[in-house]
């Protein structure tokens, strides 16, 4: 399953792209969509939607997971990032995509297995995750992988993830079963 992750941003929108049958992982792509701040703030809002359509045309993938929402302290900051977001998410649903929200603390419990893990630690996961040699950059590309990883993680045990041929794995100890010897 191909899953493409987003961080919006009013000034700098990551994305990540990742491979998953699952359990492993493989980064398709990553980086960040930047739009001049010396621009008026709509026109910011139709570079960002123009650049995510032409990545998600690119890379075809099957799901977009994104960052929820979180409370600001500045409000003029929040509503900013809430467009980005909503102009992230339109360019998902008009690809024909469903989309996923999960909140920072979601994320980073997934990737790290602590929610308020610090960006080094993520980052450090990451490598690890995606066999990768060095933390992907800008923080906000890293973030969108994490954003895909926490989706990955999240669906592993839904039916759209697993083969067709073999029956559900077990949630914990108590369900498994041995296969029967014929």
């Amino acid at each position: 399953m191909r899953i493409f992750g987003i961080d919006p941003g009013s000034q700098r929108t990551g994305y990540g792209c990742i491979d998953t049958d699952g359990s492993r992982h493989r980064m398709v792509a990553c980086g960040a969509v930047t739009v001049s701040t010396r621009i008026p703030f709509s026109d910011r809002l139709v570079g960002i939607f123009d650049e995510l359509a032409a990545l998600l045309a690119t890379h075809k993938p099957q799901c977009v997971a994104i960052e929820d929402v979180f409370f600001a302290r500045n409000v003029k900051s929040a509503l900013m990032l809430g467009h980005a977001r909503g102009v992230a998410m339109l360019a998902a649903s008009k690809a024909g995509l469903n989309v996923t929200a999960y909140a920072p603390t979601e994320v980073k419990l997934a990737v790290v297995g602590y929610g308020r893990a610090e960006k080094l630690q993520v980052q450090q996961m990451l490598c690890l995750l995606l066999r990768l040699d060095t933390p992907p950059m800008p923080h906000d590309a890293s973030d969108a992988l994490a954003i895909a990883v926490c989706h990955a993680h999240t669906t592993a045990g839904s039916a759209v993830m697993r083969p067709t041929s073999q029956p559900p794995a077990a949630r914990s100890w108590r369900q498994y079963r041995p296969a029967s010897r014929s």
